[in-house]
């Protein structure tokens, strides 16, 4: 049994592990079990010597539950943490990272809100409308951790805003939700890609002026109804 570093799955047990080649193995003796949640506490551990991360596949994603680790060299990075942490000068600058990163939070969403703004083009009769809209889709597409195309940077912001528009408007007005969909490859993408046709033939009405009484506009009733929507 080695005790290097490497990747291993849970196992029928808790001190049992699935190794990379699907061989069961016991959990080296001395060793302890860290869940994930403190990055630099994880950090230091790993930086420490041998460990074994565990990992579980979700959804096509790969996560790290934890890992294990000599107990000894466990508790000795909980020290160094504990102390550091401790620090004033470390407490500040954590207040001041997290101040700068609520600020570039900002700055992204008004930069996104924008984005969405310029890529719906609603008719002057419908600038109220697209401003709540606009508002309504950074505010939900915008959140760090909420996994929104939004949240990427491999495609321009202003791609970035179509996506959610559009994204928002198949889950929003369209029953995409609720829909049965045949479990064969490629079904999902087609009718994802119907759907966004008619959204994009919907946004035309309002980029053309088009007159939509209030209570019979799918926007305005699908921006009351996400409005209604407690947050999760």
């Amino acid at each position: 049994m080695s005790a290097e570093t490497q990747v291993v799955a849970p196992g029928p047990h808790p001190q049992i592990v699935i190794l990379a080649d699907g061989t069961p193995s016991k959990v080296p003796e001395g060793w302890a079990f860290l869940k994930s949640g403190d990055a630099a506490l994880t950090r230091r551990v790993k930086a420490a010597g041998p460990h074994w991360v565990v990992q579980v596949t979700w959804k096509r994603r790969t996560i790290s539950k934890g890992l294990w680790a000599p107990a000894e060299a466990i508790a000795k990075a909980e020290r160094m943490v504990e102390c550091q942490r401790a620090d004033p000068g470390y407490q500040r600058k954590l207040a001041q990272g997290r101040a700068r990163r609520d600020r570039e939070q900002a700055n992204y969403v008004d930069q996104f809100e924008r984005a969405v703004h310029q890529f719906l083009a609603f008719h002057s009769a419908h600038a109220e409308l697209a401003d709540a809209l606009a508002k309504a889709i950074a505010a939900h597409a915008t959140p760090v951790g909420s996994g929104t195309v939004a949240r990427t940077e491999r495609i321009p912001v202003e791609r970035r805003a179509e996506a959610a528009v559009i994204a928002w408007l198949r889950h929003q007005t369209t029953g995409y939700d609720d829909m049965r969909i045949e479990r064969v490859k490629g079904a999902r993408r087609e009718v994802r890609r119907a759907l966004a046709e008619r959204s994009r033939r919907l946004l035309g009405l309002y980029r053309q002026g088009v007159a939509v009484p209030p209570e019979q506009c799918p926007l305005r009733k699908a921006l009351d109804a996400s409005a209604a929507t407690p947050a999760p």
